[in-house]
């Protein structure tokens, strides 16, 4: 019988010291393996002014052929000091033999987003396969998002989006850096 009071004894993909080994089927993400901290810019028609953000993304596996996907940000001041938290997104990233990559994120605002795409190098290029929302979210028709790890420790990020009656166009990039990394 499972005793709350001891150490869970299952394979969690949220504690790294429990986490299992990624499945084999992973092998073309394990680059993206971590956590990864960095800041970004974003603009958009409907915004007054560009931004400045923080961001931390999480990649971890459960040891099934599947990614577990965390994204946080954060508003910035002119200084990096955070003003309040931005943007929050979960999901999981599913990969196919073939290299094709199907992935769920949701997001508290009241969005739910299902991309399909693929993995070449150390690209993963993902888009809109179905958008659903909320009844009172923001009108989001489509994104686009590119993770290019451009050395073994930085990955960049790119966000397009069509919303609230704009077309699909830049929205977001940002550089991070593996956390622990040099």
């Amino acid at each position: 019988m499972f005793d709350p009071a001891h150490q869970n004894p299952y394979p969690d993909a949220l504690r790294p010291d429990n986490a299992p080994a990624p499945h084999a089927q992973l092998s073309a993400l394990l680059g993206f393996l971590g956590t990864w901290v960095g800041r970004g810019r974003g603009s958009y028609p409907t915004l007054a002014e560009e931004f400045r953000y923080a961001q931390e993304v999480t990649f971890s596996p459960d040891g099934r052929p599947f990614l577990r996907y965390e994204a946080r940000a954060w508003l910035l001041d002119a200084d990096d000091v955070p003003l309040r938290p931005s943007a929050r997104e979960s999901g999981w990233w599913r990969l196919q033999p073939d290299g094709r990559v199907e992935a769920l994120i949701t997001q508290p605002t009241g969005i739910a987003e299902i991309l399909v795409g693929h993995v070449s190098a150390d690209t993963v290029d993902l888009s809109t396969h179905e958008v659903a929302i909320t009844p009172t979210a923001k009108e989001v028709t489509a994104t686009r998002r590119r993770y290019t790890l451009s050395d073994e420790g930085t990955l960049d990020f790119v966000h397009d989006l069509a919303a609230v009656g704009q077309p699909l166009q830049y929205h977001l990039s940002a550089r991070l850096r593996r956390e622990g990394g040099d």
